[in-house]
């Protein structure tokens, strides 16, 4: 039986493309008719519906935009939902409230089959070079079947226990992520403001203890001012929101994050949510004009 996958987005369409050119037999489908193609290209079989996909693959990996999107796909509050899942394993890829994770884990078993969540770390580039790092949770024995499929999209993965745990755990490090690539982002924009020579500031930050893979892929943007996309600002104001609800959920203080959330909200409200998560910098530009004396 094939392979399936659903959702060929800024992510998906390279993870399925590293899937499909390591000789995965694969059957894919998309919303968008146009981001299959470069996937028909490597081999792939694409699919005309999302009930295709299931009616012809075992496994099915799922890297949807959010909750509605994935319900969609798998026909669920429908009567097709239990067809589309009873002896398949599902794999939810994509970064969802823990919430609605463990209620999916709860409709597809009682429905015959199987669910495992592997949400996964990283943005563009990693996702095309092959080099994400994934975090399963569900049942042992659907985990360890599911983690050799994801070999030639994962340069890494953990097992994190059950349902939601592999989705608290993206949770957690994308809140480093997003007040790391914030900070960063505020310093560039002091540096800059200070008249400082910006190559020299980005130079002694890389050559000091600071500087990480994070760093190393978001500073020659900063200098560039490319905006062009790796992980939009509208997704990453999406994560803040996920992470922010959990937190209250369990009656966490997130004071790095709560800034980070209102600066994102900013810079989606002034039009670039489809920007890189760098294009924040324009609401930290804007919080300084509208703090000068006229």
């Amino acid at each position: 039986m094939d392979v399936g996958f659903i959702g060929l987005g800024v992510m998906g369409q390279p993870m399925a493309l590293n899937l499909a050119r390591a000789g995965t037999p694969l059957v894919v489908w998309n919303r968008t008719a146009a981001r299959s193609e470069p996937l028909r290209a490597a081999g792939a079989t694409v699919a005309s519906s999302p009930a295709e996909v299931f009616r012809r693959a075992r496994v099915v990996f799922l890297m949807l935009a959010d909750d509605a999107a994935t319900d969609s796909a798998l026909g669920r509050g429908t009567p097709e939902f239990a067809a589309r899942v009873a002896r398949r394993t599902i794999v939810h890829m994509g970064t969802t409230s823990p919430g609605y994770s463990r209620g999916l884990d709860a409709d597809v078993r009682a429905a015959g089959g199987t669910y495992v969540e592997a949400p996964v770390s990283g943005s563009r580039k990693p996702a095309e070079a092959g080099q994400l790092v994934a975090m399963l949770a569900g049942e042992r024995e659907a985990v360890e079947a599911v983690r050799p499929l994801l070999a030639p999209m994962c340069r890494e993965t953990f097992v994190c226990g059950a349902v939601p745990d592999a989705l608290l755990m993206k949770l957690s490090v994308n809140l480093f992520l997003i007040t790391m690539v914030t900070g960063l982002t505020e310093a560039f924009h002091f540096a800059d403001r200070h008249g400082l020579d910006r190559r020299q500031f980005l130079a002694v930050l890389d050559a000091g203890p600071m500087a990480s893979g994070v760093s190393r892929m978001k500073a020659p943007k900063l200098l560039a001012r490319d905006f062009a996309v790796q992980a939009a600002a509208s997704d990453v104001l999406k994560n803040n929101r996920l992470i922010a609800e959990a937190a209250r959920a369990a009656g966490l203080a997130s004071p790095l994050l709560d800034v980070c959330h209102a600066l994102f909200g900013e810079t989606v409200e002034q039009g670039h949510g489809r920007s890189d998560m760098v294009a924040v910098l324009r609401a930290i530009e804007a919080r300084t004009e509208r703090g000068r004396p006229t």
